[in-house]
């Protein structure tokens, strides 16, 4: 079913006690960008105002400390040696809304596309979309130093113009921070590593690889709250894999579900993927032609999902896409058409509802959010 649901009265249904966070975006370098944009959001009836930016080259992806305190970006550049890419970190002002460089670093790769941090803040990972690895670096007070260590994937995909080689796409930490996932869209592979939070060090996991569906291009995943389910989005197909780990160590996929609006036929291009706070609801992105972020309800007995319907972007290509800290919100980031758009999220249904509201900034692709307290 397709919903097409604008919304055009007032927002008194919300909250008059105004509850506000900063909203950070990522950018691509374009003629109406040219950094990390900061905004003040106001979760009572959505409005934004710009507080500051910071100027660096193509931050397309962010990470916050858990402590609030630092910021962290890749820098999406590629040269010929295979080494442009670059990881900056910042610290963050809560008073004043202002971002000022710390350190930057070689993310040993090019064009990272994800960068994270662990739950000791100690340390950042890097993925290096077109070098096919990802970097670990070590970070103390938010100062970078030198990627500790590089590890590279190896294949293809039977795709001959996108998976000649490993992609990188994404990096996901498991809840107690003792492993992470990499999803390797060049391989239609999940990569897996153990982790070793004290001394950054990451080996080989009992199972080190889930294949997925070959042609697939596994993208992101996201993990249910209850860390019973994980749910993949494949990128090229437009497919999610709802994902169950199983109790030796190893996961398997339960359903495989489309993303994509029933009517669409044309290229997928899906791009981004989260369970809602409560764990009732998941949200995906489409680009390609389609400009719709895909809802569906989870079954809580087993992780399923149930397609709800799709609603318009409000824009063009949407990228990553977030819920605002109070859950009410649901802000998407247009990159073609140089907009965020926000979204009512009913909590009781999932259901979105657009609201007229956007945040205009050049080719934003990334949003994060920082408490003001």
């Amino acid at each position: 079913m397709k919903l097409i649901i604008t919304l055009l009265c007032s927002l008194s249904f919300l909250s008059s006690k105004a509850q506000e966070y900063y909203l950070l975006v990522g950018t691509y370098d374009s003629p109406k960008s040219e950094g990390i944009y900061v905004y003040k959001f106001n979760s009572s009836d959505g409005s934004t105002t710009e507080i500051s930016h910071v100027k660096i080259s193509n931050p397309s992806f962010l990470a916050v400390s858990p402590d609030e305190k630092y910021v962290y970006a890749v820098g999406e550049m590629a040269d010929s040696m295979g080494k442009a890419g670059k990881v900056s970190s910042f610290s963050f002002d809560k008073k004043t809304g202002t971002l000022s460089l710390l350190s930057q670093q070689s993310s040993e790769g090019n064009n990272p596309c994800y960068v994270t941090v662990d739950k000791t803040g100690n340390w950042v990972f890097a993925g290096n979309y077109s070098s096919g690895n990802f970097s670990i670096l070590p970070s103390k007070n938010g100062v970078l130093g030198k990627a500790k260590q590089t590890i590279q994937h190896t294949g293809s995909g039977p795709d001959t113009a996108r998976q000649k080689s490993p992609h990188v796409h994404g990096i996901f930490l498991k809840p107690d921070n003792s492993g992470i996932y990499v999803t390797d869209l060049g391989i239609d592979k999940i990569m897996r590593y153990q982790f070793d939070s004290k001394t950054g060090k990451l080996s080989a996991d009992k199972f080190p690889s889930s294949a997925t569906s070959p042609g697939n291009g596994p993208r992101h995943l996201d993990i249910h709250p209850n860390k019973k389910y994980l749910y993949l989005l494949n990128e090229m197909s437009g497919s999610i894999d709802v994902l169950q780990p199983w109790p030796n160590g190893d996961i398997a996929a339960i359903q495989t579900i489309s993303a994509l609006p029933l009517y669409y036929k044309g290229p997928a291009g899906s791009a981004d993927i989260h369970v809602s706070p409560d764990g009732k609801f998941l949200y995906a992105s489409n680009r390609g032609l389609s400009n719709t972020i895909a809802i569906f309800s989870i079954d809580q007995a087993n992780g399923h999902l149930t397609l709800i319907g799709h609603v318009p972007s409000a824009g063009e290509r949407p990228r990553n896409f977030n819920f605002d800290p109070s859950g009410k919100f649901l802000l998407v980031a247009n990159q073609a058409s140089d907009e965020i758009t926000i979204f009512i999220r009913d909590t009781e249904t999932g259901v979105l509802y657009y609201t007229i509201k956007r945040v205009l900034v050049g080719k934003p692709v990334c949003i994060k959010w920082i408490s003001m307290n």
